[in-house]
């Protein structure tokens, strides 16, 4: 299973997903450092929050096979510049959720995630386990590992799986 770096707002689910994809029932625990799980790299909110904490997301970010920006769906504003895939050497993925809340707003968090760069975006219910199968799938997807001259090729092509 390809590790997934979860970046997002304090409250937005990121250990909630992370207990969900483990099959665990949801319990609410305060991520208070950054925690590397076995498929999961979980981060305190307040770093994708805070300027002079946000650069060592960067940092944790390479010990992991895919980036996840995580919005929830009752998102009041974003985090996520656009076009912040630029920066990320890794396919970066966007995560809706809390789906079934009643202040939910899919539409807008995935135009924002849309347009910060992610590659696919899934919406899922960590508490009820919607859409969680399918982000765990593409978690098992084996990662295809290229040769120098594969990557050189890519890079001339302009490709962004080269990484």
């Amino acid at each position: 299973m390809r590790k997934l770096f979860l970046c997002g707002r304090s409250e937005a689910g990121k250990t909630t997903l992370t207990q969900a994809l483990k099959g665990e029932k949801a319990h609410y625990v305060k991520t208070q450092y950054v925690k590397t799980w076995d498929i999961t790299i979980d981060t305190p909110g307040e770093y994708a929050e805070t300027k002079a904490l946000a650069l060592a997301l960067g940092c944790f970010s390479f010990d992991s096979d895919v980036v996840g920006l995580l919005c929830g769906a009752d998102e009041p504003y974003n985090l996520f510049d656009p076009a912040i895939g630029g920066v990320v050497n890794r396919p970066m993925i966007g995560i809706i959720t809390k789906i079934d809340d009643p202040k939910a707003n899919v539409p807008m968090v995935r135009q924002w995630l849309e347009d910060a760069g992610c590659e696919r975006i899934f919406t899922v219910d960590s508490v009820t386990g919607s859409g969680v199968e399918e982000l765990r799938d593409y978690l098992m997807e084996e990662k295809k590992i290229l040769s120098m001259e594969e990557v050189m090729e890519n890079q001339r092509k302009g490709l962004k799986d080269w990484a």
